[in-house]
């Protein structure tokens, strides 16, 4: 791991040897909106590759260590809910689920949000959870939040094998749209990254937005159409629906692999816009709330 050990909260800026013999030091100052110094953050990330992979690793290990039901877990969280949401929505009251059984729609629409959801969630508190990190070594504060978007990649892995099995055995067979599914969970991947940078910079500074974080993602989840069909939104509210882009990931990630239908290619591309004019807007503010991060976490 590169040095540092000493932060001086004035600044983003190389490191300078204190004499001979002594340990580097790193100076951190939060990077002008120049390309230049945007790439040399992006750089950085490049070197510390390695912590990056090694911190991935140990977030998908440590999440389900000394549990009994280990990697389990990433298939029990949406299989209950998908439960909950059968009984609710299909036995109590009847929601529309497109002719497919209830219970294989609602997981299919569950698998990304879930992802979506544990990522933000986790990773918003990354920061302020491993300030032991933050203030006493220096690295790439991003790495931190990324390494949860990763972890929650593995857990949507895990949880599309039960995905596959319900398919199975309701005889639902994939078309070659499936591959659809590869850049639909790309740009989830990055809007996910870009929000959890946002939201974990600004929870150093004020911790309510990690109290208001369930509540945000329950008002989440219903605003998104995860327990019912895109169809069953009225027309004149579509084009502000569509705002969000998880509407695009969720609604076209469940249309390409169970129902064998083409995305809907708008509520894609305003997700995939939305995604990627946020990413390095958000890379932007996180690089400059930086310089002060270990001082108030």
């Amino acid at each position: 791991m590169a040095s540092s050990n000493a932060l001086n909260p004035g600044g983003i800026g190389g490191s300078v040897a204190s004499g001979e013999g002594k340990r580097r030091v790193k100076i951190i100052r939060a990077p002008s909106l120049s390309l230049r110094e945007l790439w040399q953050s992006v750089r950085a990330l490049v070197e510390y590759r390695d912590l990056f992979y090694t911190l991935s690793a140990h977030r998908i290990k440590v999440r389900y260590k000394q549990s009994r039901l280990g990697f389990a877990w990433a298939i029990v969280q949406p299989f209950a809910l998908m439960l909950i949401y059968t009984l609710i929505f299909s036995i109590v009251t009847r929601m529309p689920s497109e002719g497919t059984p209830y219970a294989v729609f609602a997981y299919a629409a569950l698998l990304p949000w879930t992802s979506f959801s544990n990522a933000l969630t986790s990773g918003t508190n990354s920061l302020v959870s491993h300030s032991h990190l933050v203030t006493k070594v220096y690295f790439p504060r991003e790495i931190l939040p990324a390494t949860y978007v990763v972890a929650s990649l593995f857990d949507l892995a895990v949880g599309s094998s039960v995905l596959a099995l319900m398919m199975l055995y309701y005889k639902i067979v994939p078309t070659v749209l499936i591959l659809w599914a590869v850049p639909i969970i790309t740009v989830m991947t990055v809007f996910t990254l870009g929000v959890t940078l946002i939201l974990s910079a600004l929870q150093v500074y004020f911790r309510d937005i990690g109290m208001a974080m369930p509540l945000l993602m329950q008002l989440w989840l219903f605003a998104s159409p995860v327990v019912y069909p895109l169809s069953a939104v009225p027309a004149w509210l579509y084009p502000v629906y569509v705002l969000n882009p998880m509407v695009g990931v969720t609604e076209n990630f469940r249309r390409v692999i169970l129902q064998g239908m083409a995305p809907d290619l708008r509520a894609l591309a305003v997700a995939a816009i939305v995604s990627a004019v946020l990413l390095p807007a958000s890379y932007i503010l996180f690089k400059r709330l930086e310089a002060t991060l270990a001082d108030v976490v």
